[in-house]
């Protein structure tokens, strides 16, 4: 839904502070929480500057260093009744709070019978390419998809950073948004102002087409725009689905299309093996076997730790193993 009657051109970065500061301003029970947030810095990556100076140092508050304590803060609060919004500043380090989020952000409401909501959301930001090194830069989020009771987003574009987590913090659920580095500056777009959300669960269509659906969120649908629309010059016609949500996950925009096009490739910047992909790809044989004209491709990051030499780091990425699957599927 949208309340909002004009839009800016926003980076994601800038996106993402709007959205936090529509929802602080919203609803008094929303509160951040995270290390360096306050101002002068607001945050590794400055995403929170001014708003501990526009709604105080109780909404806008630092924690020491310690992921167990922001995440069990975190919860705590939101078995009260409150919305918080707790920064881990790099998703590898999600794995800190594993106990946290994974056994008890996770389960309560399932463990209550639905008599405690956590109502929690989980922003942090991870992504090769920026030589942040093997222990700061990768993706995590099949380890977060194969948790029952947690949502997971992943935008690709301004307006999707912001439309997103305004939609997790108003969700009674705990959602973890996943902000690719790379996009923060890299990107930038239209965003509607005010109380823009954009609905947990639902998938856009990035690019129609007819010969071949490559199925892929965050950096990578950028990545996969661009082969798509250097093959149309060859004469090929390339469907980009941008899942935005993984968790709750619209497959009913990913089978529509790829039982139109009978062919499909699943991109993500994570490893290939064990990957999301795995899932997906085993979701549309399942549903689609009869139509497909190949069995779905998957497309991953190297099998190995984030490099952090550049050379290996592209290497690492996807990017340049997109063209040749699509070629292999179209022969």
């Amino acid at each position: 839904m949208s309340t909002a009657i004009a839009s800016r051109t926003m980076m994601m970065l800038e996106a993402v502070h709007d959205a936090l500061d529509v929802a602080l301003s919203l609803d008094p029970e929303v509160f951040e929480l995270g290390e360096d947030i306050q101002d002068p810095k607001g945050g590794g990556f400055g995403v929170h500057k001014g708003l501990e100076a526009k709604y105080g140092s109780e909404r806008v508050r630092c924690t020491p260093i310690s992921e167990q304590a922001i995440m069990g803060a975190a919860i705590g609060a939101a078995m009260a009744g409150m919305r918080p919004v707790a920064e881990i500043m790099l998703m590898n380090f999600i794995s800190v709070a594993a106990d946290q989020l994974f056994n008890h952000a996770a389960k309560l409401r399932y463990m209550s019978g639905g008599a405690t909501p956590i109502p929690l959301t989980v922003r942090t930001t991870t992504g090769a390419g920026a030589g942040f090194g093997a222990q700061h830069s990768e993706m995590l989020e099949a380890t977060l998809i194969h948790t029952p009771g947690l949502k997971v987003a992943i935008p690709s574009t301004a307006a999707d950073a912001k439309g997103l987590l305004l939609s997790a913090i108003f969700d009674d659920d705990p959602v973890v948004i996943v902000e690719m580095s790379s996009l923060y500056f890299g990107v930038r777009d239209e965003v509607p102002e005010g109380d823009y959300r954009v609905p947990l669960g639902k998938a856009r269509i990035a690019r129609e087409g007819t010969d071949l659906t490559l199925i892929t969120y965050g950096r990578q649908v950028l990545d996969c725009v661009a082969e798509a629309d250097k093959l149309a010059a060859e004469g090929y016609s390339i469907e980009v689905i941008d899942l935005r949500s993984l968790q709750p996950l619209d497959t009913d925009t990913v089978f529509a299309s790829v039982s139109k096009t009978r062919r499909a490739v699943v991109v993500h910047e994570a490893v290939t093996r064990g990957g999301f992909g795995a899932e997906l790809s085993s979701q549309i044989h399942s549903e689609l076997f009869g139509e497909l004209a190949a069995p779905v491709a998957r497309v991953g990051g190297a099998n190995t730790p984030v490099p952090y030499a550049s050379s290996l780091e592209q290497n690492f990425l996807p990017t340049s193993r997109i063209t040749p699957a699509i070629r292999a599927l179209l022969g």
